[in-house]
């Protein structure tokens, strides 16, 4: 029991760690200090961010509040700039720092949390499918064990800390905290349905919330859509009623805690233009299914700007896995089903203009888009975990499922070569990524 405690420390440790050392990686490439002379804040992180923090620790350590500063403009509610950039609990750390350290305590918080970032989703990873690690035990199936579990886990946690999406957006800052709490979100909203264990859900939702209420609406838009799907796979009608009301009553809860907040900046949002909502008038696609999957590929450019393209790149591995999970008979079909559904569904939000409106809060995002990217590589991760640990590499029939799905990825790299090229595709990318998917195929085979 000690030696499985010390290994999954360790292993959460590296999960925290390593996302870290890779950006300190990075920032020694690029020269940012302290490698270098350059900052790593820019755009809004330098323009406003910056200051907007400054101005609220000035405002804490001068004792003169937050709710109204005259150094906004000509003065500024500056409770609702607080509640939209500054929230976190972290940027009261600030109080420790001297003023003229700020910029570089903005830039390793960043960091910082990058890899909290990899450490919420090992956790999440690794306690999915612990009854049916202990259950397999028991009958001396065959089942991947604990220390493979871990790995596993760690490997897939890089892929949500290192994503597409942060990659495009760590700079919002704002925006990380809720980033870090949602595999601990899902790990309590799969506690309430599944043990009636409610507190996780609730503090984790509720701490969401209050840290940036504006990506909080794209968490709990999934999370509707994600309790459908959890309570379909739980037995009995009277269980899946009581959840229901469990999953209501602790959501609503979770939501009063953070009214607080949440009251006054609905209140200073309903004056400004983002308070006036106008609905599509016509359904229209942005880009073809192939060209979204292509955006898993290997050295896709980032997105920022007013072209609708998501940040999607979690590893080229998914192209490998996720079909490796739909083919996966020792997971159930209707388990499999709902997930491919709830990825499908996600998919089409990016590309569709009428769901792309309503994911971020009945708002067209001015650049920046995809702005729920992280909930969708986080299920597509989950998936590939899930696929990776149900597998017995033992069957021949596994490994001939292996073949045959990597000739199908060397397939459809042909076809986005063809038919799924855009600007943000560098030439050869496709048969970039399609020598990583064969690394990870011959990794898997040899196992």
């Amino acid at each position: 029991m000690g030696d499985r405690k010390s290994g999954l420390k360790k292993m959460g440790i590296a999960a925290f760690f390593l996302p870290i050392f890779i950006m300190l990686v990075v920032f020694a490439v690029d020269g940012i200090y302290p490698f270098g002379d350059r900052s790593f804040l820019s755009t809004d992180m330098y323009h406003q961010y910056m200051p907007f923090f400054s101005e609220f620790m000035r405002s804490v350590k001068s004792g003169r509040g937050t709710d109204y500063t005259w150094n906004v403009g000509i003065g500024s509610n500056f409770l609702a700039l607080y509640v939209y950039y500054l929230a976190s609990p972290f940027h009261w750390l600030g109080l420790l720092i001297p003023e003229a350290h700020y910029m570089e305590f903005l830039t390793y918080l960043v960091v910082v949390k990058i890899g909290l970032c990899g450490l919420t989703a090992y956790a999440y990873f690794f306690k999915r499918g612990e009854a049916e690690l202990r259950a397999a035990a028991e009958k001396s199936d065959a089942w991947p064990g604990r220390t493979y579990r871990q790995g596993m886990a760690l490997f897939f946690s890089l892929g949500y800390a290192l994503s597409g999406f942060l990659a495009a957006y760590n700079w919002n800052i704002m925006w990380l905290d809720c980033v870090i709490l949602l595999p601990l979100i899902l790990m309590g909203l799969e506690r309430l349905v599944f043990e009636q264990k409610p507190f996780l859900y609730c503090i984790t939702l509720a701490f969401s919330i209050l840290t940036n209420y504006y990506i909080s609406i794209m968490i709990c838009i999934f999370l509707v859509f994600y309790y459908i799907y959890l309570v379909c796979m739980k037995k009995g009608w009277w269980d899946k009623f009581y959840s229901l009301g469990d999953f209501v009553v602790f959501s609503l809860l979770a939501g009063g805690m953070a009214a607080v907040l949440l009251i006054p900046e609905v209140c200073a949002i309903l004056a400004t233009d983002f308070g006036d909502i106008s609905f599509p008038q016509k359904v229209e696609s942005y880009f073809s299914v192939m060209e979204m999957l292509a955006r898993h590929c290997v050295a896709v450019s980032v997105e920022k700007g007013l072209d609708h393209w998501p940040n999607i790149y979690c590893g080229a591995a998914v192209f490998l896995l996720v079909p490796l999970y739909a083919v996966n008979e020792r997971i159930r079909a209707g388990r499999r089903l709902g997930m491919l559904a709830l990825a499908g569904i996600m998919l089409l939000s990016f590309g569709t203009n009428v769901l792309d409106f309503a994911w971020h809060g009945l708002n067209y995002p001015d650049s920046l888009p995809g702005r729920q990217s992280f909930i969708y590589i986080l299920l597509v991760l989950t998936m590939c975990f899930d696929g990776v640990t149900h597998l017995d590499l033992q069957r021949k029939e596994e490994r001939k499922t292996i073949l045959w799905i990597y000739l199908g990825v060397a397939v459809m790299m042909l076809f986005v070569e063809k038919f799924g090229e855009h600007e943000d595709l560098v030439t050869g990318v496709e048969w970039l990524t399609l020598l990583f998917v064969t690394a990870y195929a011959v990794v898997l085979y040899q196992m």
